[in-house]
């Protein structure tokens, strides 16, 4: 088990006070912004170690950047989001976790673990014309 440290402490408070997904460069600026004197390596640590407590969701953007967000649901889920703002939607996905356990079994993998994660357009940004 990790030490909790003040700096970790932060970063979850930040994230606490945060709805959408956040980079670590992003959180760090609001940290930053704060009077927190939080350095972006520390950061990036206390995100992996809450991603590794399950503490913080992890996406991985259409760029390739982590972005994380206090997680609202502690049992396993996937997102639905919107590639213009953000807004991140929480998603059962029974019929995935069914198909990866099927397709795990065929190649002879157990122990199946997996994201998913989907992204779209939101009804607000279509209305707005944003995309």
């Amino acid at each position: 088990m990790q030490r909790i440290t003040k700096q970790r402490v932060a970063v979850q408070h930040a994230l606490d006070d945060l709805d959408d997904f956040r980079s670590a460069q992003q959180l760090h600026e609001h940290l930053r912004a704060g009077g927190d004197g939080i350095g972006l390596a520390t950061v990036y640590r206390a995100l992996q170690v809450l991603a590794d407590e399950g503490a913080v969701d992890v996406l991985r953007t259409e760029g390739g950047e982590n972005v994380y967000r206090r997680c609202a649901k502690q049992e396993h889920h996937h997102h639905l989001v919107c590639r213009t703002c953000g807004r991140a939607v929480e998603i059962d996905g029974p019929s995935v976790e069914a198909w990866a356990a099927s397709v795990g079994a065929q190649h002879g993998f157990t122990d199946i673990q997996h994201t998913v994660e989907l992204f779209g357009t939101c009804a607000e940004c279509r209305a707005a014309g944003v995309s």
